[in-house]
């Protein structure tokens, strides 16, 4: 059956959330609604109203990619906010108080909580309850929607997808769920041949009775999470490089309705779709958010340099980064202040091989830190050639992920969405 207007509506409202994890213009100025300032250890200062989880994780994933220990304040306060049974809301002022499970929690809240603390270390109690909720609230078609409840979504599926990977679980066998596969599931929303030339490859974000619709968040979001991987993607190689490869759709195969038959080529199909947009548009992805005006989606191209990095893609991966580099993306500026935005920005650009030291000569790590607490401990030049190194039980090392990271500048996108008007970007 297709979604109602409501689940439309909602759809509108997670687009505008995704915007405040990001940082977006559009987020409510800080503290606006009076709520209670939120206790020491959170990174920013915009009102967390809509983002305070999701932010701290992405920020927690951003410092342990280069070697950085976050403080324990920053890490306690993000497992202080999980709900009794596991989930995570997008933000609570007062954590004495029960979250209520149909109102306060959150697929993507949860799924990027799971991944920032299996990031640091040290919280495996909670990342188990993490994905003990995740398992519990998933849909009979293996998926999972912004709430519980809600339809089966791209972009909600994926980060999910990536908590079990961060955990070190195979995602298509940990979630599978009577005898269903997630991942299986999210290939569904995969547009195929009959799609119009252009957005062939690409993901929607949910299934309408207008069929499926190219949208640049989940896409990225799916790009990774058809790799086994979460927000954090290990660096590429110097030399390298798998070329990208668009959907194949010469002939008359399957009644011109193919579609890539498995996760590894659902993945590439995905990145030439990206490519190819970011192509047209001279480097940078679009706004996925509706009415938004279209220009250039900092967060959302960010998304797609660390998905193209997973995929291997070296040479489209820089390509990719230097736009964002660029004096005219304007994308330092964008993100200064900003943690989610800063941490999308660090996560992507180690991965595509940059130095987020010297992001077009803005220190992103230095920036990051000064919006909370100071780290435990900062990477050094020794630190950064050491691995599986642990300080004080707290995980330092870059975390890796099996089969494994926003974004939202949120646009991920880094694939950072929020689900809900009010409750989470």
């Amino acid at each position: 059956m297709a979604p109602s207007l409501a689940v439309h509506a909602r759809r509108g409202a997670a687009a505008l959330a995704t915007a405040a994890v990001l940082g977006a213009a559009a987020a409510p100025a800080a503290f606006a609604d009076g709520s209670p300032s939120p206790a020491p250890g959170l990174y920013g200062t915009a009102d967390p109203k809509f983002d305070g989880v999701f932010r701290q994780s992405l920020a927690l994933m951003a410092q342990s990619s280069v070697l950085v220990t976050p403080a324990k304040p920053a890490v306690d306060w993000l497992a202080g906010q999980q709900c009794g049974d596991g989930g995570f809301p997008g933000y609570r002022a007062d954590t004495s108080k029960a979250c209520d499970p149909k109102k306060d929690e959150f697929t993507d809240a949860t799924a990027a909580a799971v991944q920032g603390l299996a990031a640091v270390g040290g919280r495996a109690d909670a990342v188990k309850k993490g994905l003990d909720w995740l398992k519990a609230h998933q849909n009979n078609d293996g998926g999972w929607g912004y709430q519980a409840g809600s339809p089966s979504d791209a972009n909600s599926t994926s980060i999910a997808l990536g908590a079990f990977a961060a955990a070190g679980q195979d995602p298509a066998k940990a979630a599978a769920k009577d005898g269903k596969s997630p991942v299986e599931t999210l290939l569904t929303f995969q547009l195929g041949c009959d799609a119009k030339e252009g957005e062939r490859g690409a993901f929607a974000y949910l299934k309408d009775d207008k069929g499926l619709r190219a949208d640049n968040l989940a896409s990225a979001a799916a790009a990774l999470a058809t790799r086994g991987k979460g927000f954090v993607v290990e660096p590429l190689k110097e030399g390298a490089d798998q070329p990208v490869k668009a959907l194949e759709c010469s002939g008359d195969a399957e009644g011109g309705k193919a579609k890539p038959k498995d996760a590894a080529a659902a993945a590439e199909a995905v990145d030439g779709y990206l490519v190819a947009a970011m192509d047209k548009n001279g480097g940078y992805l679009l706004p996925s958010m509706p009415g938004a005006p279209a220009k250039p989606d900092q967060g959302n191209t960010a998304d797609a340099a660390l998905a193209l990095a997973a995929g291997g893609h070296h040479a489209a991966a820089e390509k990719t980064l230097k736009w964002l580099q660029s004096k005219e993306s304007g994308t330092a500026e964008w993100a200064k202040g900003q943690p989610g935005r800063l941490a999308k920005l660090i996560l992507a650009t180690r991965a595509a091989g940059g130095n987020p030291n010297d992001f077009a000569g803005a220190n992103l790590v230095e920036q990051l830190n000064a919006t909370g607490p100071a780290p435990e401990k900062k990477a050094t030049g020794s630190d950064e050639s050491k691995k599986d190194e642990k300080d004080d039980g707290v995980t330092v090392n870059v975390w890796w992920i099996i089969g494994v990271g926003l974004a939202f500048g949120a646009g991920i996108g880094f694939l950072i969405s929020g689900r809900k008007k009010k409750q989470q970007p």
